[in-house]
């Protein structure tokens, strides 16, 4: 086997390390460089014991690595954590209630990265908006979030299309008051909840951003999905093709148990009734946070950030392949009992420029 390029836990290899003294360091400065060529996949990995603990200290002797069913040969090893280029996707949509819920929790979500790690805010109900761009200054952060607690959501219950309170005139014998001829029909408009299309936009943007930097999309939403231009599959394929994970935080009525069960049900003109734990499980292995209240939103902040950084991180070169644009599955085992590992499913290789 030959060496496997391996940076200890708590280090900075060398040629990496800033003058002067530690405290100096400049946060925006990478941590350490990893050095890829075409063809190295890089596998974050997070290993949790049967009491969904996080489980640190394994080498690289303690995993193997199979793409499509075949053992790979690790060149690349590290448990160092990552900065983080998080882009934090916050729906619109959902009830104003559970909208106001989440707005008490921005400090908590603020104070879950490091100043090491760069992030962007972005918004999507029927249409994606990007409020803020990608900073490590959490002052910017703060300021963009603070402007989201004078936003509203969306109100409980069905419209009102009668009565005093509706949007018609008033009515005689079913003919509004000053018009001749029968009375106007009244629709209302259909909510869209473009999850799919927002996803996308972030990871357009994501694949910008420095290669060191591991690329997050942070989502707090109730998981619903429909109107969306873009697919599920093809905005899977394209976090797959640039190494992108997606964790979220599912809120309101989508954390609620029903949902849990139904959350891969899709019916026909009515979308997705929880499409954000499809994202979060092939992109990452992980688990969707389904809170309800405000503690168990900010507990959820701290622990995905945390997982996200301090994953242990494996790499190789895949042996070639007659069809370099075809799917690859990933299949991470660790070798030790009652161990439980969560990595992505799999990735699509960037085709080779001519």
């Amino acid at each position: 086997m030959p060496p496997v390029e391996t940076v200890p836990a708590g280090s900075v290899p060398e040629g990496d390390q800033q003058a002067g003294p530690r405290n100096q360091i400049d946060p925006n400065a990478s941590l350490y460089k990893l050095r890829v060529t075409t063809t190295f996949v890089q596998v974050p990995t997070s290993v949790r014991d049967g009491r969904g603990t996080p489980v640190y200290g394994l080498t690289y002797k303690d995993f193997t690595v199979n793409e499509n069913g075949k053992p790979q040969t690790l060149t690349y090893f590290t448990s160092d954590p990552f900065p983080l280029s998080v882009a934090i996707v916050l729906d619109m949509g959902m009830a104003d209630v559970a909208f106001q819920k989440v707005n008490q929790t921005y400090g908590s979500l603020v104070g879950a990265f490091s100043p090491y790690d760069e992030v962007a805010l972005y918004t999507y109900s029927s249409t994606v908006s990007q409020v803020s761009d990608f900073t490590n200054r959490t002052e910017r952060l703060t300021a963009s979030l603070d402007e989201m607690k004078l936003v509203r959501g969306h109100n409980n219950g069905p419209p009102v299309l009668g009565g005093p309170l509706g949007p018609q005139p008033p009515m005689v014998n079913g003919i509004p008051v000053g018009t001749a001829g029968p009375p106007p029909v009244y629709t209302p408009p259909k909510e869209a909840h473009v999850l799919n299309d927002a996803i996308l936009r972030a990871a357009l943007d994501l694949s910008k951003r420095p290669r060191g930097l591991r690329k997050v999309i942070f989502v707090i939403s109730d998981g619903r999905e429909y109107g969306s231009r873009a697919s599920y599959s093809d905005v899977l394929k394209l976090l797959e093709t640039r190494d992108i994970q997606v964790r979220g935080v599912v809120v309101d009525e989508g954390a609620l148990p029903i949902y849990k069960q139904i959350s891969k049900l899709h019916l026909k003109g009515q979308g997705y009734s929880n499409i954000l734990p499809k994202y979060v499980y092939a992109t990452c292995g992980g688990q969707v946070y389904s809170e309800l209240s405000r503690n168990g939103m900010e507990d959820a902040y701290a622990a995905i950030a945390s997982e996200a950084r301090n994953q242990y991180t494996l790499g190789y070169v895949p042996k070639p392949s007659a069809d370099s644009s075809a799917y690859r599955s990933i299949e991470v085992v660790v070798h030790r009992k009652d161990l439980k590992v969560s990595a992505k499913d799999g990735y699509y290789r960037i085709p080779a420029a001519r």
